[in-house]
């Protein structure tokens, strides 16, 4: 923005000879002077601060990140074998790249019509990685310019969220149950490893690295049929090496990774499904009142509950939202027209069509920074959110993928950031010529900004400046049009790979089945609240047995003194009170009495007799006959 200042200050302050007619004058009658704005930075200063981004987001995408995904994806039992490992694996990955390098270098210095300089071999290089990102960078915007808007209208019918929520739980069942299969067989593989490794073998310690990995039931399971010690050497045994150990490390490390991550999906799921249940039920509520079907496990905070009553919610969740949804649809989606449209019109700088490069014009002839900046920030922001929430949709089986509430894994992320990086200098570069800023778009001699002056001139590259940079973001259009129709979701289904599709028949019956797993996780959940309940009231009731004895006792004078009517009511009674909710809690819990001991001599057929036995001296054994005590010693 420094640069929008400093043409502020030649127009005024210079008569359009002196400027030779490069940036916007003022008419004399007008007077109107340029301010400095308060948020100016001084030349010199954004070169220096672009060039250490883009290098050090260079070098992170191509070097370090790389190098980090192979280092956390390592089975190696120390910090030199990972970084071996991760070294041999990017030593392929390292040397394509040195081997074009290396033949592009050769070809220049044998060619005697080529004269490059330093400068010229670093815009080149700037030039082909900005190649790479621009052509991703259109692939995940095409997508996104669509996805993003379709998925907040979308948001508006709990209907479709319903119905989408039941087949993720069916494909969710799906890859949870195969998660824990995976589990089950590495920790197989891990008990015959550790059955074979004994204590004093050499390679104990990495049996041991491998146990710390595993989950706690599998460790107590796996630790109790260990000799204490045993001579491997007297044993002709296969034993496993330590490069076969390190393979079943790195398989642990994923296996127990992606059940983790399937069991808190799975519960999040669940929830999702119970809100969106809920917000069916209460849609047609005559109290106006949120009702939930069960109350949040996680304590909520008192400011928040205090103003969100179920009043409140009730409105939000069952009449604002939807709209709210609706209208930030519309808004987003008439973001996407306007970007679409520049995209394939901001090469014409005569007239100008890019909507973006109007606005910042009409900027600029009233010197309005405020303006300009807003402009800037809100049209790159919506670039930003269509191109890296398009990286969070991405999922490559289970090889890349980015799963909410810190269930990612390290490999993932790092993939994730390499991306980032990749995407972030061509998307700056998109946004300078949507609104007409560079030079090599825009065609004026204008003063460069600060992120152009660091890419150096890409008329080196004249078919990369003039061809590729200017016609290939006409490709969104094609990107929109496939995305709105869903052609990608429909070769996916053709391929076998289940996709939410509203006229499909595999979608109904996955809808279906989804819809009975949530229907059986809920009746599960609402059997273990009943008991919890129950239990609850047991223990206010009956738990205190001494205090209940004292209390009869000092009421046994006013129990003498109705005794009479008592007895007059003692048939009614007796009929309430097997039908009162006190005597099914004890129903019920006697249902839970410990099994008979079939060995005694005799048998009581009252339950009731025989529980009581249970709290007297010597339990239940008093029953039984005291000469057969010891004849089986």
């Amino acid at each position: 923005m420094s640069v929008r200042y400093n043409r502020c200050k030649l127009a005024v302050n210079s008569s359009p000879a002196e400027n030779n007619g490069s940036y916007v004058t003022l008419a004399p009658s007008s007077k109107q002077k340029c301010f400095k704005p308060w948020s100016y930075i001084p030349d010199g200063i954004m070169p220096i601060f672009w060039r250490v981004v883009y290098w050090t987001s260079q070098f992170l995408t191509w070097i370090l990140l790389p190098f980090m995904q192979s280092y956390a994806r390592s089975g190696g039992f120390s910090i030199t074998g990972k970084i071996k490992t991760a070294l041999i694996e990017n030593a392929i990955y390292y040397g394509t790249y040195l081997l074009i390098f290396g033949a592009f270098l050769i070809y220049v210095a044998v060619n005697p019509n080529f004269n490059l300089q330093w400068n010229q071999l670093q815009t080149i290089g700037i030039a082909a990685a900005n190649t790479w990102g621009l052509f991703l960078l259109v692939l995940l915007l095409g997508y996104g310019l669509v996805e993003i808007p379709r998925s907040h209208w979308n948001g508006a019918k709990r209907g479709y969220l319903l119905m989408k929520t039941y087949f993720k739980a069916a494909k969710l069942m799906t890859e949870k149950a195969d998660a824990e299969e995976n589990l089950e067989d590495i920790m197989e593989e891990v008990r015959k490893v550790s059955e074979s490794i004994k204590y004093n073998h050499p390679l104990r310690k990495c049996v041991d690295t491998i146990l710390k990995k595993c989950p706690t039931e599998y460790q107590e399971r796996m630790g109790r049929n260990m000799d204490d010690y045993e001579d491997f050497d007297e044993r002709q045994n296969s034993y496993p090496s330590e490069k076969s150990l390190a393979k079943l490390h790195k398989q642990v490390i994923y296996s127990v990774q992606r059940h983790r991550r399937t069991q808190v999906q799975w519960q999040i799921l669940l929830e999702q499904a119970f809100y969106l249940e809920d917000v069916a039920k209460n849609e047609s509520s005559a109290t106006r009142q949120f009702v939930h079907t069960f109350h949040s496990q996680e304590p909520e905070n008192k400011i928040i509950q205090y103003f969100y009553t179920p009043t409140v919610e009730w409105y939000w969740e069952c009449l604002l939202r939807p709209w709210f949804y609706r209208v930030l649809a519309v808004v987003l989606a008439t973001f996407s027209v306007i970007v679409v449209w520049s995209e394939c019109t901001f090469f014409s700088t005569k007239p100008v069509l890019s909507l973006f490069a109007v606005f910042i014009q009409l900027a600029e002839k009233t010197y309005n920074y405020i303006y300009i900046e807003m402009a800037c920030f809100l049209t790159i922001f919506f670039l930003s959110i269509c191109v890296y929430s398009t990286v969070f949709r991405i999922r490559v089986f289970n090889y890349y993928y980015l799963a909410s509430h810190h269930q990612t894994d390290a490999y993932s992320l790092l993939f994730s950031g390499m991306l980032f990086c990749r995407l972030t200098p061509p998307l700056c570069l998109n946004f300078l010529g949507l609104t007409h800023m560079d030079a090599t778009i825009s065609h004026k001699n204008t003063q460069p900004t600060a992120y152009t002056s660091i890419m150096g001139s890409m008329r080196v590259l004249s078919f990369i400046a003039d061809g590729f940079y200017i016609y290939y973001p006409m490709l969104v259009v094609i990107l929109c049009i496939a995305t709105y129709f869903s052609l990608g979701t429909r070769c996916l289904n053709l391929l076998g790979f289940q996709q939410f599709m509203g006229d499909s028949e595999m979608t109904s019956d996955l809808i279906d089945e989804g819809k009975e797993l949530i229907r059986r996780e809920k009746r599960k959940r609402q059997r273990q609240e009943e008991g919890e309940n129950r239990r609850r009231e047991w223990k206010e009731r009956y738990g205190n047995r001494d205090d209940s004895t004292r209390s009869r006792a000092v009421h046994t004078d006013q129990k003498e003194s109705s005794f009479s009517e008592t007895n007059a009511n003692r048939p009614l009674s007796k009929y309430t009170r097997s039908n009162g909710k006190t005597e099914r809690d004890r129903i019920e819990l006697l249902q839970d009495a410990e099994p008979l001991d079939f060995n005694a001599d005799s048998v009581n057929d009252d339950p009731l007799e025989s529980d009581s036995g249970r709290y007297q001296p010597g339990g239940r054994y008093l029953s039984m006959s005291r000469s057969k005590i010891f004849d089986d010693v």
